[in-house]
């Protein structure tokens, strides 16, 4: 799979790269993404959620009547889940909802997001580029000339480039990560993905990792 590689000014440099069927020409396994998406959601959640329980409320020792004779119903506390100010029936407590898949359904997953990307032509493989200090400006200039201003945009670097990162991160639906460390929710979640060419290196080069520790 050949992709033309464009300049920073929205041209065409005359380069072309080859993209790996193995990564972004597989059949896209929908099962996977599924579980790769749903692991990373449940694993952002904090579970730290707590309510008190009737017998945590402060409160409530005293009988506020008695048994019988006030044509009312009998109550042993003000603390009851029935009463405002009770506490609360089967509320929430602190959980952990991490999540863990196996290695070659994350690998299947990101390969699937890949795959879709370059199937649905909202793939730009793009030369490497910085600048000297983050220039939000600069960057917004680059979506425009490649046709992604107001669009949702991940743009995946080879390595860890704070000055990119500081960039783009004030423009909104803009994202910049590290290509080795997008999850599959990053990689389907924008409506372009872009690459600078380092970064498809270092995806083809996360691939082979694995693949070598997993074989």
């Amino acid at each position: 799979m050949t992709f033309d590689i464009y300049n920073t000014d929205g041209s065409l440099s005359g380069e072309k790269l080859d993209l790996s069927d193995e990564i972004f020409g597989v059949e896209p396994n929908d099962h996977a993404i599924y579980l790769s998406v749903k692991a990373y959601l449940a694993n952002q959640r904090q579970g730290t959620h707590k309510a008190k329980e009737r017998s945590e409320v402060r409160g409530g020792g005293r009988k506020p009547w008695r048994q019988k004779g006030r044509g009312a119903a009998r109550a042993g506390t003000t603390r009851s889940p029935l009463w405002v100010g009770g506490g609360t029936i089967f509320g929430p407590r602190p959980r952990n909802y991490r999540q863990d898949l196996p290695k070659k359904v994350k690998r299947l997953a990101r390969k699937s997001a890949f795959s879709y990307k370059a199937k649905d032509e909202q793939l730009i493989v793009i030369q490497d580029f910085s600048f000297e200090n983050p220039k939000t400006k600069e960057f917004s200039a680059i979506l425009q000339a490649l046709n992604s201003e107001g669009k949702k945009v991940l743009l995946l670097t080879g390595t860890s480039d704070m000055v990119v990162y500081k960039s783009g991160r004030n423009i909104p639906k803009v994202k910049v990560l590290e290509a080795s460390k997008a999850s599959t929710y990053d990689i389907l979640n924008n409506q372009v993905l872009i690459l600078q060419k380092s970064a498809v290196e270092a995806i083809n080069k996360t691939f082979m990792d694995t693949r070598e520790a997993v074989n």
